[in-house]
């Protein structure tokens, strides 16, 4: 039988991490753990409000499924439906359950998650760094703080996006990226988006609120800039609708899921031509880790949780000149971070 456990754990910010809708100080994650004979794997929840979760709906969660993973980790598909048939929603619990079973499913066979899935690790994007809203010129500051990556995306959804846009490409040559997190109205972002366009931006991600699909789709027609789906694409059913209004979709583990379906949504949405990125929440090193390991099939990788907070409990994927280096370890690959005090002994995967 599958065992599972979990802990809340707390994530602090380097700096407040502003988006459209709200700021965040702390990420309140939890960690599970699932054990299988002699292998344990490891996993994160990073719950977000915006999609019904907290950190206490994902423990209620968590006790829910124990004794509803059966004995066979290899069962993936088996056990993602029952914890479907145990509760609705809820994907960051159900994530962190998906990516401690492919961390044992890994370690049991000797291999890291990437070979399990047949992905070469030499494959994985860059990914950007996110500068969190601000005033124009902070921005443009840590924008140039921020010059070890060569990708930077750009919150907006404030009154000086323009400026704000304007001040950040004044001091760096980087790729730009813009996300408005649904802050705009169609009206706004056409507005927006054509008057950002001469500051060479690679593509502006949900631009409108995530139920307006005609709102995307109008944006879409009007500007000259790609536009990327997040917060409208939750659930595999939601691509083919995306597909008329957008140019791409950005998955999120929390938000979709877990590993085993943003596999499919990937494979669906390319069916469709759309492109594909990875994104994340504020998470620590476990969970990037584990998106990480899905990049060498995506076009674009937003993986920069762990490089927000100041108390990273764990090892994993490393970032250097904003690519992606996987782990070679088996499972995750993921260890405690050597002299984190943050991180318990019981939340402490050894790889």
């Amino acid at each position: 039988m599958l065992h599972i456990d979990a802990k809340p754990i707390d994530l602090h910010l380097t700096t407040p991490f502003r988006i459209s809708r709200g700021v965040q100080h702390t990420a309140s994650n939890v960690v599970v753990e699932v054990k299988h004979e002699e292998a344990v794997g490891y996993g994160e929840a990073a719950p977000s409000k915006y999609y019904g979760e907290s950190a206490e709906t994902v423990m209620a969660c968590i006790a829910m499924f124990a004794g509803n993973l059966g004995d066979d980790p290899f069962l993936i598909e088996e056990i993602i439906q029952r914890l479907d048939k145990v509760i609705r929603l809820n994907p960051s619990a159900k994530a962190a359950v998906d990516m401690a079973i492919y961390d044992i499913m890994g370690k049991m066979l000797g291999v890291p998650v990437y070979k399990l899935l047949g992905l070469n690790p030499a494959h994985t994007p860059r990914t950007s760094f996110t500068i969190g809203l601000d005033t124009p010129a902070e921005m443009a500051k840590k924008a140039l703080l921020a010059q070890d990556y060569p990708i930077l995306k750009i919150k907006v959804g404030t009154r000086h996006d323009i400026e704000i846009l304007k001040a950040i490409r004044d001091v760096t040559s980087a790729v730009i990226r813009v996300d408005a997190n649904a802050g705009w109205t169609p009206k706004e972002a056409i507005k927006n988006i054509n008057a950002i366009a001469q500051y060479n931006i690679e593509f502006v991600e949900q631009p409108v609120p995530a139920h307006d699909l005609a709102g995307l789709k109008l944006v879409r027609d009007n500007v000259p800039l790609p536009i990327i789906a997040d917060e409208s694409c939750v659930s595999i059913e939601d691509l083919p609708r995306l597909s008329e209004c957008v140019d791409g979709v950005n998955f999120k583990l929390m938000k979709n899921g877990g590993i085993a379906n943003v596999l499919k949504m990937i494979h669906v949405a390319r069916a469709y031509n759309l492109r594909t990125m990875i994104g994340c929440m504020i998470e620590s090193s476990l969970a990037i880790t584990a998106a990480a390991h899905l990049t060498p099939l995506v076009d674009y990788a937003d993986l920069d949780g762990q490089l927000l907070i100041n108390d990273d409990p764990f090892a994993g994927v490393t970032v250097e000149r904003g690519k992606l280096i996987l782990p070679n370890r088996p499972g995750l690959g993921v260890g405690a971070r050597p002299n984190n005090h943050g991180a318990s002994e019981s939340s402490s995967p050894h790889s």
